[in-house]
């Protein structure tokens, strides 16, 4: 458990905190009701994943944030998509042996307190694997500067997943992640 500028920061139970956890990436992420309705069951699925680990961020009892991942499995369906795009820019070795963040988000009002920053650096941590790989919108956004300042790089750009018409950047960094200011 970890005291973050009012918000406690602690495992939970993934399959337990899903709708509270979808909730909160409605909200972070713009998603419709619709969209919910479908990442509820995919939740649900990766709850069961060997490996998975989970964190929320909680402020007066309610979530605020949360973030989960796994050891990635190139079988798993995001890793199919992104293995072309990491083998023609050389990287398709991102794929074994690697932690995957499958999900972080902090609602708006909790975003620049450190609250993501916490969330993916006690994931990493616990995952006892030597790099990350995420995948976030490929655009100059807050979650893109918060993950470069980690120490997380491009391994691909411009990649595409079925059903949005949004582009994505695929980061790899290696573990421990950076601290702010750049120090390990």
């Amino acid at each position: 458990m970890d005291q973050l500028t009012g918000v406690t920061i602690e495992a939970i139970d993934l399959a337990a905190w899903a709708p509270q956890a979808l909730e909160v990436q409605a909200v972070a992420f713009g998603l419709t009701p619709e969209e919910v309705a479908v990442r509820l069951h995919i939740v649900g699925r990766h709850a069961r994943q060997p490996g998975v680990i989970a964190f929320g961020a909680m402020s007066g009892g309610r979530l605020v944030g949360f973030g989960y991942g796994m050891p990635n499995q190139r079988e798993h369906w995001w890793s199919t998509v992104i293995e072309p795009y990491l083998t023609a820019q050389g990287y398709a070795d991102w794929l074994d042996d690697v932690f995957a963040v499958t999900e972080l988000h902090v609602l708006p009002e909790f975003q620049g307190q450190g609250v993501g920053s916490r969330l993916i650096r006690l994931l990493c941590e616990g995952s006892g694997l030597d790099r990350s790989i995420l995948s976030a919108i490929d655009a100059e956004t807050p979650a893109r500067r918060l993950y470069r300042a980690l120490g997380y790089q491009d391994l691909a750009r411009a990649v595409r997943f079925p059903a949005t018409d949004r582009l994505y950047a695929v980061m790899g960094a290696r573990l421990p992640l950076r601290r702010p200011g750049g120090i390990a």
